[in-house]
């Protein structure tokens, strides 16, 4: 981790540089809204440096490791503006993987099988039964973000919740797209019309 937050250093120094030979002479206001970013990134990038000597577990590993690729990705962002080109797609992190790395197997911890109907997973997410898939992803998303232990400076005691909001959503997310699709025809099936 100490590499990459090297790399990121001197990438974001080259960034710097080549604002400043580039942007301020055609871009000027463009340049006075990216230069505090990208000292940004090197305060944050310091911060997790500081916070590395004092990890002790792999849960901790993680979650610093995911702020620095959130800081990557942000200065991704950042030099791309610089630079005028078409930003990297950075590949995202699914929930489910990232509770698994935080430790167990992205079910709920003590609670696999919790959801087992519709109305309970409805219940979970404080959704009316019958809502669409639509709604559904967006109270989850909601949810997701108040329960997130970033969100929650680092607090992990949400965790049970936010893994039974994940297995909720995961379920009706399989139900309704089941529900929404017909079965298909057999050969017996089919009556022509007269």
């Amino acid at each position: 981790m100490r590499r990459r937050i090297g790399m990121l250093r001197a990438k974001n120094v080259d960034s710097m540089e080549f604002a400043v030979d580039f942007m301020m002479q055609e871009r000027v206001d463009s340049y006075f809204r990216i230069e505090p970013a990208l000292e940004e990134v090197e305060r944050s990038l310091g911060q997790i440096e500081d916070e590395l000597d004092r990890v002790r577990d792999v849960s901790g590993a993680s979650r610093l490791e995911s702020r620095l690729e959130f800081v990557e990705d942000r200065w991704d962002e950042l030099d791309s503006e610089i630079r005028e080109r078409p930003r990297r797609r950075r590949r995202k992190i699914n929930l489910a993987d990232f509770l698994k790395t935080a430790g167990g197997d992205g079910s709920p911890a003590g609670t696999s099988g919790e959801v087992n109907n519709a109305y309970d997973a409805y219940q979970l997410l404080g959704l009316e039964f019958g809502t669409p898939l639509t709604d559904v992803t967006t109270a989850f998303r909601q949810r997701a973000k108040e329960l997130h232990p970033d969100a929650r400076n680092g607090d992990r005691s949400s965790e049970p919740e936010l893994r039974r909001i994940l297995e909720a959503y995961q379920f009706l997310k399989e139900y309704l797209s089941l529900s929404n699709t017909e079965p298909p025809i057999s050969r017996g099936d089919y009556r022509p019309t007269e």
